[in-house]
């Protein structure tokens, strides 16, 4: 599959693809994953330059993007918030100029989905969106080529998010949804559930027996017949004084080895984007035990794709950046 129409773009929300140009980069993943495998890496974007800008901190985007600069024969320069100081002393779109004049391609984790937008709008170069507060559309990436690699062909396959369904994660596999033919279920409570009139407006002419987005609060309704469950933090970045709220709201939504079970599918998988609270390890889950999501025996279990999927931020990354920057 070659559409050869994304060189020279940005990347903000994954609307701006079409489902074709999303499979392309899928095509492409797959391609420099199973080559990296093998030892060999494509050197497309030798002798490029990648700015990589956080004004969030970052693992994952952080490493993917990376290690994928890097072999495909691009110099990455990191940027915290500390070094680039937006709107204190210079302007967004200043800033922006200045960087596309320097850099090929530019990824950017921030805040307002507006302030990545204006930036893209201003650059002259590819800008990705590694997480801002709307989107996240480079994590989902990751997430297709994983369900691309478990299940094949992707149309119609059923996929249930379960947790905060307003936040970034839930809003842009809804999009996926809608661009590649999903059976999206989101398992939210009614206080989280996304705002109907966001999802009618993404599914405007697509919805059919196969393509859908179900909103609902019924466990049984959101996981029977999933080929997925999709887990996320309940508290996000910025929230955390909404944390025991959160935890009133969802804890019966835990993922837990029953819950997995309402699938009544042996070959379902269990899949988050990460950070994870499974298990009394960290500072937060030993304040708060009831923030975990997930049951260790789930994230660790057989079922578990999840760091399949964290690898596949690097393999996603690299094919967006070499289809953007190289064609």
């Amino acid at each position: 599959m070659t559409i050869s129409g994304l060189k020279g773009r940005s990347l903000l929300s994954l609307r701006e693809l079409s489902g074709d140009e999303i499979r392309e980069l899928l095509v492409k993943a797959a391609d420099l994953k199973e080559r990296t495998a093998l030892g060999v890496n494509v050197p497309a974007l030798a002798g490029k330059n990648i700015a990589l800008i956080f004004l969030k901190p970052s693992t994952r985007t952080r490493v993917s993007f990376v290690v994928a600069s890097t072999q495909s024969g691009a110099h990455p320069e990191i940027f915290n918030r500390e070094d680039i100081r937006f709107g204190i002393k210079e302007s967004v779109r200043d800033i922006a100029r200045v960087f596309g004049r320097v850099f090929d391609g530019i990824m950017f984790r921030g805040y307002e989905h507006a302030t990545v937008a204006e930036f893209a709008q201003y650059a002259g170069v590819p800008v990705w969106n590694g997480l801002c507060d709307s989107y996240h559309p480079t994590q989902v990436l990751a997430d297709l080529l994983t369900l691309r690699e478990n299940f094949g062909d992707l149309e119609g396959l059923p996929l249930t998010y379960v947790g905060d369904g307003r936040n970034n994660m839930a809003i842009t596999l809804a999009i996926a949804a809608a661009k590649l033919g999903l059976d999206l279920r989101i398992l939210a409570p009614k206080p989280l559930q996304p705002d109907p009139e966001v999802i009618k407006e993404l599914l405007a002419g697509r919805e059919s027996e196969r393509t859908r987005v179900l909103v609902t609060e019924s466990p049984e309704e959101a996981l029977s017949g999933s080929a997925c469950v999709y887990g996320d933090v309940w508290v996000s970045m910025g929230e955390e004084d909404q944390t025991q709220e959160r935890i009133d709201l969802l804890r019966d939504l835990k993922v837990t080895s029953d819950l997995m079970a309402l699938t009544g599918r042996e070959d379902s998988i269990y899949l988050h984007c990460l950070p994870a609270f499974h298990l009394l390890d960290t500072e937060t889950a030993i304040a708060h035990p009831d923030i975990r999501e997930v049951d260790d025996e789930v994230f660790e279990g057989a079922q578990s794709r999840v760091f399949d999927q964290s690898e596949n931020r690097m393999h996603t990354a690299k094919a967006l950046m070499q289809l953007t920057i190289a064609g």
